[in-house]
């Protein structure tokens, strides 16, 4: 197949660590023509989806992980599989680029499927399961954060479109920096805030769970570093081997059939305890660190899964 991959800047990435390295290194070894491409080279040229990137190759070479040809224009339409892999924030920048992507269907699959990516916000998607997550509150008005606080004392602040553990603030009951914080953020976003009941089972760790085409395949869980709320591995969270519970397959049963209806095909959501906070669809992380625990190719259990959908009919 030839596959484009629409993602960050690929030579900053740590191999050792980056899942879209990992889906590209699997696909190469399974024969498949590669291609890259940074979402500002995605463009709609009448009636045409087009990137400008490059061919690509990968090894496992620290410094030398990607061989890359000369920049040409390309057709997406021409691609069998194009996967959207840039990291969020999740702006109106990454929502035009899943516009341009919703262009391809049905003839190229795009994973994960951009209409569903647009419509379900890692931190918007639970709204749909409200027995399985914290009591959360999603607003822009300082009074009703405030009101939040008071009925659940500790709370976790943050971004409602951020990632990786950035602008994520624990606030104590008594706290006297809620208003500088609510002036901070809505002095630079019009976005609301979201704020959730703090969960002391974070210092246990934030459990990652990976789950391909509606099934879970495995956890890791990330540990905060000393002194640290935040379990993100972007701000020093510490992978660990983990067991899924009996929980976390209850909450993989409730969410999976939707995931799955709707072309998610990598999801990795994030379990805190009993609770889910955040269902991950616009560029999920986890693949490696589980592949090293479990000894199980993570990887090849996604390409499976793209090639099932690839070889049905499409209409």
């Amino acid at each position: 197949m030839k596959i484009a991959f629409q993602m960050d800047p690929i030579g900053p990435i740590n191999i050792d660590a980056d899942s879209t390295f990992r889906l590209a290194e699997e696909a190469q070894a399974r024969g498949h023509e590669l291609f890259y491409y940074t979402p500002e080279n995605l463009a709609y040229d009448e009636g045409r989806v087009t990137a400008r990137g490059q061919s690509l190759k990968v090894q496992r070479v620290k410094g030398d992980h990607a061989t890359l040809g000369e920049m040409e224009m390309v057709d997406l339409a021409d691609f069998d599989v194009v996967w959207l892999r840039q990291d969020p924030p999740f702006d109106m920048f990454y929502i035009t680029t899943t516009h341009l992507l919703d262009r391809l269907a049905p003839g190229t699959l795009v994973v994960n499927d951009p209409f569903w990516v647009r419509n379900f916000p890692e931190k918007l998607l639970i709204l749909d399961f409200p027995d399985l997550m914290p009591p959360t509150a999603i607003a822009r008005d300082l009074d009703t954060i405030r009101a939040f606080r008071d009925r659940h004392g500790d709370i976790i602040l943050k971004p409602l479109y951020g990632n990786g553990g950035a602008g994520v603030f624990l606030l104590k009951g008594g706290d006297s920096n809620l208003s500088s914080l609510h002036e901070m953020f809505t002095g630079f976003s019009r976005e609301p805030l979201i704020v959730q009941k703090f969960l002391p089972d974070v210092s246990k760790g934030d459990k990652r769970v990976i789950l391909v085409d509606g099934e879970p395949v495995g956890a890791i869980n990330r540990v905060p570093a000393k002194g640290e709320t935040r379990s993100n591995m972007h701000v020093g969270g510490r992978p660990e081997k983990v067991e899924l519970t009996d929980r976390d397959r209850e909450i993989c049963a409730a969410i999976g059939p939707r995931l799955r209806e709707k072309g998610q095909v990598f999801v990795g959501i994030d379990v805190i305890g009993r609770y889910l906070t955040e269902i991950n669809v616009t560029s999920p992380t986890g693949i490696q660190e589980l592949e090293r625990f479990d000894q199980v190719n993570i990887a090849g259990k996604i390409w499976d899964a793209i090639e099932a959908k690839r070889s049905a009919p499409r209409g």
